[in-house]
């Protein structure tokens, strides 16, 4: 087998590995993705919206 032979082997090889690894990662975004919404429902649902932070008088109108 030639040294191009085996690179080619090697190469298709690691990229069958990282399009594999890759599908695994995306799948475990997406559930964390879903676990995270989950999660943020149900600390709304415990402890209600907290209202949004009155203006402070002091910050003359500007953003802190």
């Amino acid at each position: 087998m030639s040294t191009v032979d085996s690179e080619t082997t090697r190469l298709m090889r690691d990229n069958a590995y990282l399009i594999g690894r890759n599908a695994e990662l995306q799948s475990d975004v997406t559930a964390l993705s879903a676990e995270v919404e989950r999660l943020r429902q149900a600390h709304e649902r415990l402890h209600g919206r907290i209202a949004a932070r009155p203006p402070n008088p002091l910050a003359s109108g500007q953003s802190v």
